[in-house]
């Protein structure tokens, strides 16, 4: 199966595509470390992120690995360097940029194929795989996004004023629903499931139920 989550950023789509994927003894993509990945390199290069075509060469010729909790970028470990403040606002711009969905939704159909796998972003279930077997938003009141990436160990917006956070996550959703490649927005057929007050545990629940329900016509 090809399970696909979706969702604004706090909501909780990577602890929970990663304890689903555990479950289920399937692969987990992250694929927005793709997009992070490809704008540390940017930024590395002093790029102007605007810079379509340059970016497009980087997401095209860069050899990205996202896997077992690390992402690595041309043999460079990036799994901490791409979740900073700075690396935030980059990728809200490279993933604006056409060229560079296109390269990389692209390679995502192709890591996504062979099934049996959980793959997280915000147009998943809407470009990357419109038939996938399961699809999922994930969504949360946006103060408690912002309390939740604001005590993320995983970011380096951890212990950043909830103020400055909440603003930053505005401006990423605003940026990431009106763009023209491939904005946030959730599948006419993906089923909604607000995590404000749901615990980790009792999310990852209610997806593997959907998961379940979805098995049962083919074993039928």
């Amino acid at each position: 199966m090809i399970i696909a989550i979706d969702g604004p950023s706090g909501a909780g789509k990577g602890t929970v595509a990663r304890r689903v994927a555990e479950t289920l003894g399937y692969r987990h993509v992250d694929t927005g470390a793709m997009y992070r990945a490809v704008a540390w390199a940017a930024v590395q290069r002093s790029l102007a992120l605007d810079d379509e075509a340059a970016i497009g060469a980087i997401a095209e010729r860069a050899q990205i690995a996202v896997g077992d909790g690390r992402v690595a970028i041309d043999g460079v470990d990036v799994t901490e360097a791409i979740r900073t403040p700075v690396i935030d606002r980059a990728a809200s711009f490279v993933a604006r940029l056409s060229a560079v969905r296109a390269i990389l939704v692209a390679r995502q159909r192709t890591i996504g194929e062979p099934g049996d796998i959980v793959m997280e972003g915000r147009d998943i279930g809407t470009a990357v795989f419109p038939d996938a077997d399961v699809k999922i938003y994930l969504d949360a009141d946006p103060a408690e996004r912002a309390r939740r990436r604001a005590h993320d160990p995983a970011h380096q917006s951890h212990g950043t004023s909830l103020a400055a956070v909440a603003t930053a996550l505005d401006e990423r959703d605003a940026a990431d629903r009106s763009r023209a490649a491939s904005p946030l927005a959730m599948a006419p057929d993906a089923v909604l499931l607000d995590t404000t007050r749901l615990s980790i545990a009792d999310a990852v629940t209610q997806v593997l139920a959907l998961v379940e329900a979805r098995k049962r016509p083919a074993r039928a």
